[in-house]
This record gives structure tokens, C-alpha cells and sequence, in this order.
């Protein structure tokens, strides 16, 4: 399974997006499952509907996010906030980055994210050029 961070959904509708082809094919894929933390709907809200002000591309990502990924949708809560404070403070993170590391640890999953600075680069997640899945 793959986690997919926000970057990763904004990445699939952002051709702009050095990641856009790799990014949308993951999304598009519905042979791969992937699953996504309840956070992910506002941090898409943010970034496409209150910083790049396209609200329709907005509702259009987070009803595809939830369709895609169902009932792979994590919640985060106080039994998922404990180790995501150790990993912030461990790597250096925002608590909303250590949110998706945990998860995925948690579940044994991939953690697929565009944030090469504070992610990929210290080893939490691959791209999503990167991600082992396949591409049958």
C-alpha cells in the first residue's frame, strides 16, 4: 500500500509539477491501492483552493482522493499524534510530516511524497517517480 501525501495529489493535476507524469500515474492507477490521512483533504484545501485559488480543482482533488482511496483514510488521533511527536522531533519535522511517516510505519505502508527536502532526504518517503509499484 502507499500513502500518498498531499504533494503527491497536487503533483497529479499540476503539469507545472516536476513530478506531474509520475504523480498522476499513481493516482490513476486504481490496480494500486493507496491510502491517505484525513489531514491530507485541508492541506490540499490549502494549497489549491487559499494559495493558488482554484477552488474547482480543489473539490475536483478531494472527491478523488476520497474515492480512491475509500476506507484507507487514517485518521489521526491521539494514538497516532505519540509517535509522530517523537519522529518531529527525531528528524527535525513539522507534526503534520511526522503524521505520515507514523502512519506509514504503523501500517507497514510506502510513504510517497514530493517533499524531497524534509522527507525524501532523510530516507521517511520516496517520490513518486520513485515508488515501487507496478506499472502494468
Amino acid at each position: 500500500m502507499l500513502l500518498l501525501d498531499a504533494g503527491v495529489w497536487v503533483a497529479a493535476r499540476d503539469p507545472e509539477d516536476r513530478f506531474h507524469f509520475a504523480a498522476r500515474g499513481i493516482v490513476l492507477d486504481f490496480s494500486q491501492p493507496v491510502a491517505a490521512l484525513d489531514l491530507t483533504f485541508y492541506e490540499i484545501s490549502n494549497v489549491m483552493a487559499s494559495r493558488k485559488r482554484q477552488v474547482g480543482e480543489a473539490r475536483y482533488l478531494l472527491r478523488t482522493l476520497e474515492t480512491r482511496c475509500g476506507t484507507d483514510i487514517v485518521a489521526a488521533g491521539a494514538q497516532a499524534i505519540d509517535p509522530a511527536l517523537d519522529i518531529a522531533i527525531d528528524h527535525g519535522l513539522t507534526a503534520y510530516d511526522a503524521a505520515y511517516v507514523a502512519a506509514a510505519r504503523r501500517n507497514g505502508w510506502t510513504l510517497v511524497s514530493t517533499d524531497v527536502a524534509d522527507l525524501v532526504s532523510k530516507g521517511l518517503a520516496v517520490t513518486p517517480d520513485g515508488a515501487d509499484y507496478p506499472l502494468s
